[in-house]
């Protein structure tokens, strides 16, 4: 087995930036009490991804930048729920009604801002957010929210697939577990986005205000 580094092996095939487009959007992804409540299977101790996604929904309605939101919500009997809710041991907090399911504290989608509701861990799967993005003219997605290795992971391919620019803020999104959150900010900087910290999100929304 070759001895090269990881690296350095990477740089040999990914690495490429591709950069902010011209008209970006932001998400935050599924940030639910689920993931802040201790006493809930999901709870990943993630109060600093929600304080990052806080600055940065600021920043956009600063700039007159469209947010999103998601949430996941299935009906009384988990039927929309299929394979995804079948492997889970954790996503019966998301039927209706439940108070996992509520927005974390201190987010609050104004009236006039997008929730997407979504059965699956990618906010494109079955649901508008793709011609709601193209129709507006967005060519950049902003991802924050939970969890990197999950629902931000499927929504990075899902963006880059539609032909939408994937930029994951790594301070504004996160995991249960630094391994996989580690690993999966590796393979989407790689693969699918650009990660980015949080200042260079900023100073771009900023360079947008009017």
């Amino acid at each position: 087995m070759s001895e090269e580094t990881l690296d350095d092996n990477y740089k040999r095939a990914f690495g490429k930036r591709i950069g902010f487009g011209k008209k970006p959007a932001l998400i935050l992804i599924d940030l639910v009490e689920a993931y802040f409540s201790p006493s809930c299977g999901l709870y990943a101790g993630v109060e600093d991804t929600l304080a990052s996604a806080l600055r940065l929904q600021a920043a956009a309605r600063a700039a007159g930048v469209p947010v999103i939101y998601t949430n996941v919500v299935y009906n009384k009997s988990a039927l929309n729920g299929g394979r995804f809710y079948q492997k889970s041991m954790t996503l019966h907090n998301f039927i209706e009604g439940n108070p996992m399911g509520a927005w974390a504290k201190g987010l609050v989608p104004a009236d006039d801002e997008l929730v997407i509701s979504k059965q699956y861990p990618s906010a494109f799967f079955g649901t508008s957010l793709a011609s709601t993005l193209t129709t507006i003219g967005v060519d950049t997605l902003i991802h924050t929210g939970v969890s990197t290795s999950g629902c931000v992971r499927a929504t990075c391919v899902d963006s880059c697939s539609y032909g939408f620019i994937p930029i994951i803020v790594r301070e504004a999104v996160g995991d249960r577990h630094q391994a996989p959150h580690e690993a999966n900010l590796f393979d989407m900087d790689a693969k699918y986005g650009d990660v980015v910290s949080e200042a260079e999100v900023i100073s771009y929304l900023q360079k947008l205000e009017s």
